[in-house]
């Protein structure tokens, strides 16, 4: 199973920058996106043998996820479950016959960590959700078969002081402050797998985002803040994860799993 996940900072914007030629060069089985910053009737893709799935914000031109699978899912969910939490449409997740797949866009601590707050709650939050459709409980109470789990998105944290160019100036910033970084390190001791870093466990130099200033992405002053992470279930399944820095169009690239499944 061909797996795909990228930040698109606008499908819009990047639609005039050759999305279609990207997505069909990768012929993924799903293909996830985020920060789509649109309303439902606002895009017209043509993705021929794809079936896709949208979460939006309340808010215009902000936030969004969506998601673009060749086969249709059993059912598909927009949210955690908890009203709070999902009027940004940061949860896109589908249900296959042998796994969940969720798209997640999780909430920018912002500067200063103006938002860290709200942000241990998303991903206290988000982490259940994820245990929970493993065990096989729905956030709206009901119950499904218990199945493994595949999650991907911009988790907008790096883990590790390899996942970043520059950690010591960052340290305490949103996306690499102590919280953040201690809430990834739960949610990987929940039972899950950083695929790219367990196939690369000590490789540096290898970002998916860069900042649009001082030629960050020119000089990969990068960060890895873009994942798939699998349950622990299927580490054994894992054929191939790559970082594809070379495709342009947003300020994050787009970021893949080959799965064995």
């Amino acid at each position: 199973m061909k797996l795909v996940s990228w930040n698109v900072n606008g499908i819009r914007a990047v639609m005039k920058k050759g999305f279609e030629d990207v997505f069909a060069t990768f012929d993924a089985d799903v293909f996830a996106i985020q920060e789509t910053k649109c309303q439902e009737g606002q895009v017209e893709l043509d993705l021929p043998g794809y079936h896709d799935y949208w979460s939006y914000a309340e808010r215009k031109g902000y936030a969004g996820t969506a998601v673009f699978s060749k086969r249709e899912p059993l059912q598909v969910l927009h949210g955690l479950g908890d009203e709070y939490l999902d009027n940004e449409g940061r949860i896109c997740a589908l249900e296959f016959p042998e796994l969940w797949f969720v798209d997640v866009y999780t909430p920018n601590s912002q500067n200063e960590l103006a938002r860290i707050d709200h942000r241990m709650q998303w991903d206290d939050a988000f982490r259940e959700f994820c245990k929970g459709l493993e065990e096989g409980t729905l956030p709206d109470g009901g119950t499904s078969q218990p199945k493994p789990v595949v999650m991907c998105g911009d988790f907008n944290v790096a883990h590790q002081e390899i996942d970043l160019k520059n950690p010591g100036p960052n340290r305490g910033n949103a996306g690499f402050s102590d919280e953040e970084r201690e809430k990834f390190t739960k949610l990987l001791d929940a039972g899950f797998v950083d695929t790219w870093r367990t196939l690369h466990p000590d490789t540096t130099g290898v970002y998916s985002w860069w900042s649009y200033r001082f030629n960050a992405r020119k000089n990969n002053a990068g960060w890895r803040i873009d994942y798939f992470l699998v349950s622990e279930a299927l580490r054994d399944k894992i054929e191939d994860a790559v970082v594809h820095d070379e495709v342009l169009g947003s300020d994050h690239c787009p970021v893949a799993l080959d799965l064995a499944v």
